[in-house]
């Protein structure tokens, strides 16, 4: 971390940004309050309870919601109805997930500040860098296009924009369409942060595991994943300083087959402000 961190400092200053504050009151939630995007990527719970609209919605005002973002690229975007500072020296927010002990689905978080005090999300994404950055297998500005199947349900093709190709794979326990029947075209891309597979051991296809990064990811952590804001880097990598954030987006972070336990895909169960839980 030490390298990414010395690496950017220089542009610190280039790269801060402010905000119109949203400020907390006495109705404030600790949690997210607005649902404002849910694109997922083909996957298993794709279009059924935990994989459409009202699954998306199950993760406001709570940790205890569930939502699957499918495949590699697969997102939401949530919303705070404060804004959540940047408190010094420490993490501000918490995505809760349904990880457990030896087996992650890593999520890319990225957040933004209502720059233009609209109230939308329609300033600027910035990823919050966590452990993988710059080891081999990690990549900004990865996507795949995912194609609909001509039957309708079965394997999900897709290809990158590295030249890959491969499928989401069906499985015998989740028999409907996991093209997503929200999406209305036979094609559609994903963008985002692809993660490293390395922590992935599916050597033994009856015990596969997904261990953890050392930090900076969604859905890693039983309890929750607890963030700091402080880590928000640019397109290129460089150090952001933001003084706060009021949307969150989370991603999924890699493509990968599990094999009989289906494609990786970060689920989410909720977002909070760590600064609100403890008061």
């Amino acid at each position: 971390m030490s390298s990414i961190w010395s690496s950017c400092k220089k542009d610190k200053a280039d790269h801060t940004s402010t905000s119109t504050t949203h400020p907390v009151t006495a109705q404030s939630s600790a949690y997210v309050t607005q649902m404002l995007e849910y694109k997922p990527a083909p996957g298993q719970f794709i279009n059924t309870s935990t994989g459409n609209a009202t699954a998306a919605q199950s993760v406001l005002n709570t940790n205890a919601g569930l939502v699957s973002l499918g495949a590699f690229g697969g997102y939401i975007v949530l919303g705070f109805d404060h804004t959540v500072i940047n408190q010094a020296n420490q993490n501000d927010i918490i995505v809760y997930g349904n990880a457990s002990t030896g087996f992650a689905e890593p999520g890319v978080i990225w957040v933004m500040q209502d720059t233009n005090g609209n109230g939308k999300a329609d300033d600027i994404w910035y990823e919050l860098a966590g452990s993988t950055v710059n080891q081999t297998g990690y990549r900004r500005n990865y996507s795949v296009t995912y194609t609909r199947p001509a039957n309708g349900t079965g394997d999900v093709a897709w290809t990158d924009n590295l030249g890959n190709s491969g499928t989401v794979k069906a499985n015998s326990f989740h028999t409907q369409a996991y093209y997503p029947t929200s999406i209305t075209s036979n094609t559609y891309t994903l963008a985002g942060t692809l993660l490293p597979s390395t922590n992935i051991d599916s050597s033994n296809s009856t015990y596969v595991t997904s261990t953890a990064f050392a930090y900076g990811y969604a859905d890693q952590t039983s309890g929750g994943d607890q963030i700091d804001i402080a880590r928000a880097v640019d397109t290129n990598g460089n150090a952001v300083q933001l003084t706060g954030i009021d949307f969150i987006k989370i991603q999924t972070g890699i493509q990968y087959n599990l094999g009989w336990l289906g494609e990786l895909s970060t689920e989410v169960a909720g977002v909070a402000d760590l600064s609100l839980l403890k008061k």
